[in-house]
């Protein structure tokens, strides 16, 4: 299951962006020796020379954004047969990353913000906080991993939801790998997350906190190797229980296998690829169950530090506010490119498409029977590096989206300057 962000079978090439693409990048990582981009630790803590702060054995990385200063010319998404409302707007997004050396071990946390402004309408105004902190015991035989996440946000939870609503998303969990070979580990893990929407948190009319509320609790077994210092391929089996508070409709159960690839953050490719099937079995009788692949793709990619590369891409299921259509399969990607121009001038180009396949309850009357919306989104920068830290951009950012429900589709444009600060 993803975050909270939750089609008819997906065909690369068709339906968004080939594969291939991203399985050249894990062929490259895998097989090209090439430099890391700078010295890793041994024992998994933070990049020396990113680290800005330091009080005693506590490092610490912070950043300041602020992005999206300008104009958003449809705040609520209206669509086409209704007139776009449009708005002044500014984020600011404070972001520190610690890091804490005890004995052998780490502790590490991470601290984010989002404060979003809107001139005009006050209603869309927002703060959010998330806090994550874990501990990894690295040791020769055994490595040990926990972690609790905490985040109470305002926004709009996915591509189908136009709301900004508030909602509370808790989750913990660990791993613990034992070594059985000089580079191969075995190992068990789990995690719970509960899901809390705000009781006022409406859209179309549906309260999200009656319909969405919900606690997934996973387990699962992986067996990992360590091809090189920096690269790890593991195979993985979980299941996967969801349970929803106030819509037992949705409860379900799922087998998930898969494989992940994962890079090393000081590796020249970084991120990770897994690649995988789903068994998703309602336990009502009256939802479809769907069997089909999965994937989970993050990865950046840089050429002697003037390009970047960097691709998100995603399919597996999602829960619909929609009683009638309870789950879509979200199949999508985003990508970008960024290129050193000439001296502190870069330019940035965006693109990404996302695919909703919806999937009917069973007996539901339904004017559009198995739709499948899509999102699709384009955007340009330019950006002038005032500094190493410092760098001040512009951004245009397109995004419309077309489906058969007539109150479905929209466009929307947003522009302005951005402001990305590390201290």
């Amino acid at each position: 299951m993803t975050s909270i962000l939750y089609g008819r079978s997906w065909r690369p090439g068709k339906h968004g962006m080939r594969p291939s693409c991203c399985l050249l990048l894990i062929v490259i990582g895998l097989v090209y020796p090439a430099p890391v981009r700078a010295q890793a630790p041994a024992d998994g803590g933070p990049d020396p020379a990113a680290v800005r702060v330091r009080l005693g054995p506590l490092a610490m990385i912070p950043t300041m954004g602020l992005s999206n200063l300008g104009v958003d010319k449809n705040v609520f998404n209206d669509p086409p047969g209704k007139q776009p409302r449009e708005d002044f707007t500014a984020t600011l997004t404070p972001k520190t990353d610690l890091w804490l050396h005890v004995g052998g071990t780490w502790v590490t946390a991470a601290i984010n913000e989002q404060i979003t402004w809107y001139q005009k309408y006050a209603s869309e105004r927002s703060a959010s906080n998330a806090y994550s902190v874990g501990w990894k015991l690295p040791l020769t035989w055994l490595i040990v991993n926990t972690n609790v996440a905490y985040a109470k946000v305002r926004d709009r939870p996915g591509f189908e939801v136009d709301a900004r609503v508030s909602r509370k998303d808790l989750a913990y969990g660990g791993s613990v790998e034992g070594r059985i070979m000089s580079k191969t580990f075995f190992g068990v893990r789990g995690e719970r997350r509960k899901v809390n929407f705000d009781q006022a948190a409406l859209f179309l009319d549906v309260n999200l906190h009656d319909e969405l509320n919900h606690v997934t609790t996973s387990s699962g077994l992986l067996l990992r190797h360590q091809i090189t210092s920096l690269t790890s391929i593991s195979v993985n089996a979980t299941r996967s229980e969801d349970r929803f508070e106030f819509s037992p409709l949705r409860d379900s159960v799922s087998t998930m296998l898969g494989t992940t690839v994962t890079f090393d953050p000081f590796a020249l490719i970084h991120g990770s690829a897994t690649f995988g099937f789903r068994d998703f079995e309602p336990r009502s009788s009256r939802l479809p169950s769907f069997k089909g692949s999965t994937m989970a793709i993050d990865l950046s990619f840089s050429i002697y530090e003037t390009t970047r590369f960097g691709v998100h891409a995603v399919r597996d299921i999602e829960y619909s506010y929609d009683v009638n259509q309870p789950y879509y399969v979200l199949t999508g990607f985003d990508a970008s490119i960024a290129q050193q121009i000439f001296g502190p001038f870069d330019t940035v180009l965006r693109v990404g498409e996302q695919r909703l396949a919806y999937r009917d309850r069973i007996g539901a009357t339904i004017n559009a029977s198995n739709r499948t919306d899509a999102v699709h989104s384009k955007g340009l920068g330019v950006g002038y590096h005032l500094g190493k830290e410092l760098r001040l951009g512009f951004n245009l950012d397109t995004i419309h989206r077309t489906s058969v429900v007539v109150s479905r589709p929209y466009e929307g444009l947003k522009f302005g300057t951005a402001l990305t600060y590390g201290f």
